[in-house]
C-alpha cells in the first residue's frame, strides 16, 4: 500500500483503530485527533472521530461514511455548529437544512461532514441571541454583530484543514457556498472543488440568505433574480 507525504496510508480505513506511534505524533499537532466510535444514525452509519484544537480547547467532530481513500477526491462538507438550526430547526437560517443534505449525500456516495464547533459565525450561542434581538429591531445579520463588537464573520477553517490532513486528504468535492471554506482548503495545500451547496430557503430566512450573498460574498442565487 503507497503512503501519502504525511506517513499516513493512502487508502484510510475509518474502522482502523490508529496505531499506538500516530496517536502520539497527532498529539504534537495543533488540532489532534482524541477519540473514535460508530455512530448509526437516521442518516445512515457513520464513524465519528473527535478533535481538539490545543489553541482554544473546541472540540470538533469528522463525520465519516464509507472508506477514505486518500489517493481519490473525497466528498467534504465543512459545517459551522448551528444549535437554534441543527436542534431547534430554526427557520431564521438554513443550516439544519445544509447539515441534513450533506449528512444524507456522504451516506449515499461516502465522504466526510467536517463539524466545527464554532457557534454564532464564531460569537457564541449568546452573543448570537444577542444579534437575533438586533435582527428584530431591522439590523441584518452582519450589522449585528458588528453593533455588538465583533467582525462580520469570526469563523476560521484552519482546524478543518488540519482534520482533513489526519486522514491524509489533498483532494476534496467541497459541499459550499461560501468561498472563504475554498480559499482556507487551498491555502493549506488542498485541492479544491467547489459544489453547490444551496437548501433550505424559506420566506423566513430569504433576507438573511441574501444578505450573506451581498455582504459575505456567498455563491448563491434566488429565483427572482
Amino acid at each position: 500500500m503507497s503512503k501519502k507525504g504525511n506517513g499516513r496510508p493512502a487508502s484510510f480505513h475509518p474502522s482502523a483503530a490508529p496505531s499506538l506511534e500516530l496517536v502520539a505524533r497527532l498529539e504534537a499537532e495543533p488540532v489532534p485527533f482524541i477519540a473514535k466510535a460508530h455512530l448509526p444514525s437516521v442518516f445512515g452509519n457513520f464513524n465519528v472521530y473527535g478533535f481538539q484544537e490545543k489553541q482554544n480547547g473546541k472540540e470538533h467532530l469528522a463525520v465519516v461514511s464509507g472508506e477514505i481513500d486518500a489517493r481519490k477526491r473525497i466528498n467534504v462538507r465543512i459545517h459551522s455548529e448551528c444549535l437554534t438550526g441543527d436542534v431547534l430547526g430554526s427557520l431564521r437560517c438554513d443550516c439544519r437544512a445544509q447539515l441534513e443534505a450533506a449528512l444524507r449525500n456522504i451516506s449515499q456516495f461516502g465522504g466526510i461532514v467536517l463539524y466545527l464547533r464554532q457557534e454564532g459565525r464564531g460569537i457564541g450561542l449568546l452573543n448570537k441571541l444577542k444579534a437575533y434581538a438586533l435582527q428584530e429591531q431591522g439590523l441584518d445579520t452582519v450589522e449585528a454583530n458588528n453593533r455588538l463588537g465583533f467582525e462580520d464573520d469570526c469563523r476560521t477553517y484552519e482546524a478543518a484543514a488540519e482534520m482533513l490532513r489526519f486522514f491524509g486528504i489533498t483532494k476534496v468535492s467541497l459541499l459550499t457556498n461560501n468561498p472563504k471554506k475554498v480559499e482556507t482548503l487551498k491555502a493549506s495545500g488542498i485541492h479544491v472543488v467547489r459544489e453547490t451547496h444551496q437548501v433550505g430557503q424559506t420566506t423566513q430566512n430569504l433576507f438573511y440568505l441574501k444578505t450573506k450573498v451581498q455582504k459575505s460574498g456567498h455563491l448563491m442565487c434566488f429565483g427572482d433574480e
